[in-house]
């Protein structure tokens, strides 16, 4: 009989990496359960009691590269192996290109890319050579859609997905599934961490119509124990897909930019957003 998968979830301290982590265990896999600091494991705590699990906390910042390459390590070494991968962690930034710093777009490659790619790489030859394992990455809408004053933060997420899906049918000939999840809004505490510009110049207008827009939109978002489960169906699922989303919203926005041909249907909806 094999042995309880283990699981390795990134940014787990509240939203949808939380649930993501207390869904996977309470599906009976042994799960590593990860953030910058651990002394805001509390909701984390609570909730794996409240569903009768038990999760294995550990620190982790996911842009320190070096720490990431010493957990694999110690993960591997604790528990024997990683089986699955849920790169979860990730930081939001509202501005448009004027307003961005180069530190700002360079922080959101560093989060929202590189960091999943680096630990990517680093469970592969793991799981490649065990013919086993499944790398899920959690993008977002903004992954496939690009949105006003998003430049930097949807620069990243499309980054990711391009190189998971270049990535997913090499993987898949040794056995390792290779996916990507894409939320619409949920509700978490993402929003309230996401990195604003200080000054708006000239786009105070258009850049007060899309927070307006995006707090209706966070009004009615799709809870975040809902995205979880869905995000840990996606990595546990016996049928394989590369893209899932977490929400019939989701579908619908992925769904429209993915049939887009010449992007005239997505900036027909995002203009909206702005206008006057």
């Amino acid at each position: 009989m094999r042995m309880a998968d283990v699981a390795l979830v990134t940014g787990t301290s509240s939203g949808m990496g939380l649930h993501a982590a207390v869904e996977l265990a309470r599906r009976g896999l042994t799960v590593v359960a990860t953030m910058r600091d651990t002394a805001r494991s509390g909701d984390l705590r609570a909730a794996a009691e409240r569903a009768g699990v038990v999760l294995d906390i550990r620190a982790l910042d996911v842009v320190d590269h070096p720490a990431a390459e010493a957990l694999v390590d110690a993960v591997a070494r604790d528990h024997g192996r990683i089986d699955v991968l849920v790169n979860n962690a990730g930081r939001g930034c509202v501005g448009t290109a004027e307003q961005l710093g180069m530190d700002v777009i360079r922080d959101q490659l560093e989060v929202n890319y590189l960091a999943p790619v680096h630990l990517a790489k680093l469970v592969l030859p793991g799981m490649r050579e065990r013919r086993h394992g499944c790398i899920v990455t959690v993008t977002s809408v903004g992954g496939a859609v690009g949105q006003p004053f998003a430049d930097a933060y949807c620069g990243a997420k499309f980054a990711v997905e391009g190189f998971m899906q270049s990535l997913a049918p090499v993987a898949e000939q040794f056995g390792v599934r290779v996916s990507v999840v894409e939320p619409a809004a949920v509700a978490s505490e993402f929003v309230a961490n996401v990195e604003r510009p200080a000054a708006v110049g000239a786009y105070g207008d258009q850049l007060q119509r899309y927070i307006a827009r995006t707090s209706g939109a966070f009004a009615s978002a799709q809870s975040a124990a809902d995205a979880g489960a869905a995000i840990a169906g996606a990595a546990t699922s016996p049928d394989y897909r590369f893209r899932w989303q977490t929400s019939d919203a989701a579908v619908r926005f992925v769904g429209a930019s993915l049939a887009d041909l010449d992007g005239e249907r997505v900036l027909g909806v995002t203009r909206t957003w702005i206008a006057g």
